[in-house]
């Protein structure tokens, strides 16, 4: 079952990393700019490693252009593959 999560970004952050701020909601901090996507593809990036799944399970819901996305993180997708 697919897992829904919020989170907001902050592009060009000196540290990135993950911070838990409520119930299945995030900020992630990422070095690069928003420029062409380079943000987003860094938070899947991040996404994917704080809970420790491929790249291929975290997808971008809503928000593509915005600094608060709602991500779909696919459990099921891991599981099949293990």
């Amino acid at each position: 079952m697919p897992v829904h999560i919020t989170i907001k970004v902050q592009p060009r952050s000196s540290k990135p990393g993950i911070e838990k701020t409520g119930e299945r909601e995030y900020k992630v901090r990422v070095k690069a700019s928003p420029d062409k996507g380079q943000a987003n593809a860094e938070v899947i990036e991040l996404i994917a490693q704080h809970f420790h799944i491929p790249r291929s399970c975290v997808k971008i819901a809503r928000g593509q252009t915005s600094r608060i996305k709602m991500l779909i993180i696919d459990t099921e997708a891991n599981r099949t593959r293990a």
